[in-house]
């Protein structure tokens, strides 16, 4: 329903229920929930915020993020049965998102056990089903991007899977990851793609 809102930012509120931003637009001021991340970043005055609203039986609310990608892996961890907003907020909020999509597509469940309240038995569902969403993307054609020989082949095309999964456009990977490449050493895994692709993406 709401893609973003820009406005401005009234007020930030940290308490037991939880991480909120309150973005004024149009004589209306929205209250967001959002990470511990997103709300130390959160800048002063004018706010571009990405959401997603939350409709259960006894309320409606409201989820904001920073970069887009991180809203879109959001909605992605959410749609993983036995997590909910505030365990994908909290996942947001223990990872960078390049580094969880990292562990993700390495299958390193023990690396997200780090998050609070996630044990070994939800990691491991969490790397199985988001795993799955992320990487069977498929485009109709394949997006040409020049490697240069010292990269792997399958970290480039994990990176723009999960681009592609993130909702961006052939060009915008196209460019993000020919920039990426440029500065990169032959270790480069997908995660260290990806991390440089979304900076690139965020500008």
């Amino acid at each position: 329903m709401y893609d973003y809102i820009k406005g401005i930012l009234t007020n930030k509120s940290n308490s037991s229920k939880g991480i909120f931003l309150t973005v004024e637009t149009g004589g209306i001021g929205y209250l967001l929930e959002t990470t511990s991340r997103d709300y130390n970043n959160a800048p002063e005055g004018e706010i571009k915020i990405y959401t997603v609203l939350l409709h259960r039986e006894d309320k409606m609310s409201l989820c904001g993020f920073l970069q887009k990608e991180s809203r879109d892996i959001f909605n992605i961890l959410t749609s993983v049965s036995g997590v909910g907003s505030k365990m994908a907020l909290t996942l947001l909020d223990e990872f960078e998102t390049s580094e969880l999509i990292g562990f993700v597509i390495e299958g390193k469940f023990k690396e997200l056990t780090r998050a609070k309240g996630v044990g070994p038995k939800l990691a491991q569902k969490i790397i199985l089903e988001l795993k799955d969403k992320l990487m069977n993307y498929q485009t109709k054609e394949p997006i040409k991007i020049t490697t240069v020989s010292k990269v792997d082949d399958s970290a480039v095309n994990d990176a723009q899977t999960v681009l592609i999964s993130l909702g961006y456009e052939r060009k915008e990977i196209q460019d993000a990851i020919s920039k990426a490449l440029s500065s990169i050493n032959s270790t480069t895994s997908a995660e260290e793609i990806l991390k440089e692709a979304l900076k690139i993406l965020s500008i």
